[in-house]
């Protein structure tokens, strides 16, 4: 396919790459004949995900491990800076790291909405701002910002979550628009669900057991949700393509589409959910 070739010897940063979707997109960036980094927190992860991607075919050469908390500027600063030192630039930053906390707002505290924002929005600035001046001396790159489906439609018992991705989708939309002109193509990417193996990983409060269930089962139902691998095909075509915006899976699609055109009936449906279809909380923190 021609828009594979358009990858072949880039220079790709991924971060939040040592699994899940981020480990799938990685994978499809080698498949197109990219260098590719990987950037996370845990080397011990970082490790088994060089590995899976090197016996899956990758030159071992043209993937490289960092390991970053990218939520810290300086880490992140430093990330961008090494791969830049190793392969010459960063043609392409995908920007996928990022956590998630289930639960209703009044089991939420204060430092859960700093701690989200600053790995789910924060970390896409200090990432974006340390390759953009490059790109555009260049007059050429790709930044693609992951953001959510949750970044259009205000979601219930997720709203760190949802509030760190709304400031996503409004950074990524405005960066486009700034920067298209100047030869750097910026692809927001929307997703709903996603069977990726990271549910363990998320975070619960309140009732427990029932805010993982109903998680949980929207996550892994094949019509509600689609697997890593297919959203990472779907992502890397676009971002060859240099697209302005991607959803991933029909929820997603047709849920931000009815919020941008009837934003009151989308905030009543989800006010019904949470009241009709959603725990409640346990504890009755914030009372």
């Amino acid at each position: 396919m021609g828009w594979r070739k358009r990858l072949r010897g880039q220079a790709v940063v991924v971060t939040g790459g040592s699994r899940g979707l981020g480990l799938a997109l990685a994978r499809e960036f080698a498949r197109c004949g990219a260098r590719v980094a990987l950037v996370a927190r845990n080397l011990g992860e970082l490790e088994g995900a060089w590995a899976r991607l090197v016996a899956g075919g990758a030159v071992a050469e043209n993937v490289v491990t960092l390991a970053a908390d990218v939520g810290v500027r300086e880490e992140a600063e430093r990330a961008m800076a090494a791969v830049a030192e190793r392969w010459g630039r960063v043609d392409v930053l995908v920007n996928n790291a990022g956590i998630l906390q289930v639960g209703p707002v009044e089991e939420q505290g204060v430092e859960e909405f700093e701690e989200t924002a600053r790995v789910n929005y924060l970390a896409m600035v200090y990432t974006t701002m340390a390759v953009l001046p490059g790109m555009l001396e260049r007059g050429s790159g790709r930044i693609v910002n992951v953001a959510s489906m949750g970044g259009c439609v205000a979601v219930p018992h997720m709203l760190p979550y949802t509030a760190s991705k709304f400031a996503a989708v409004g950074f990524s939309r405005g960066l486009h628009a700034e920067v298209r002109g100047r030869g750097v193509r910026v692809t927001t990417v929307t997703p709903g669900m996603m069977r990726t193996g990271s549910l363990p990983r998320v975070r619960t409060v309140g009732d427990e057991v029932a805010e993982r269930g109903w998680f949980e089962r929207g996550a892994e139902l094949p019509l509600l949700s689609v697997s890593a691998e297919r959203a990472a095909r779907r992502i890397v075509r676009a971002a060859a393509r240099g697209r302005a915006e991607t959803s991933v899976g029909m929820p997603a699609f047709l849920l931000t589409r009815v919020a941008g055109l009837a934003p009151g009936l989308a905030a009543r449906v989800a006010a019904w959910v949470n009241d009709y279809l959603l725990p409640r909380s346990k504890s009755g923190r914030g009372e």
